[in-house]
This record gives structure tokens, sequence and C-alpha cells, in this order.
């Protein structure tokens, strides 16, 4: 396929994609989003934050790493 041909296939594509509008089904839309909302779990769970300390932690322990 020549390059016009194929640029002008493209531009039909694009242009379909752009002025395409589905139905929106509110209906579900609203029952998937209450479903997220009443959600007891929280959204980020770090799974190391028990295993670090706080960062200030860090300047209060001795240095081990000093040579005598």
């Amino acid at each position: 396929m020549g390059r016009g041909r194929q640029k002008a296939k493209h531009t039909k594509v694009a242009r379909e994609l752009k002025y395409f509008s589905p139905d929106t089904n509110y209906g579900a839309l609203e029952r998937e989003l209450s479903v997220a909302q009443q959600s007891d779990e929280p959204d980020y769970v770090d799974r190391w934050a028990d295993d670090v300390g706080d960062e200030g932690d860090l300047e209060n322990q001795p240095d081990t790493n000093k040579s005598a």
C-alpha cells in the first residue's frame, strides 16, 4: 500500500475514533465507584514499613563504619 493510501486510512481511523462516543452506562459506573468507596482496605500498604525505623533512628545509632 502506498504512503498516500496508508495516510488516508490512518486519517479515517483517527477521525472515527475522535468522533466516536459510546453510550455510557451510568448505573454500572455508580455501582463500581460505590464498591470502591466502601472498601475497608487502604489504597496502599507498605509491606516494609515495620522492618525499617523512622529517619530519625538512623541519626541516633552509633557509627560502626569508623576505623579505630
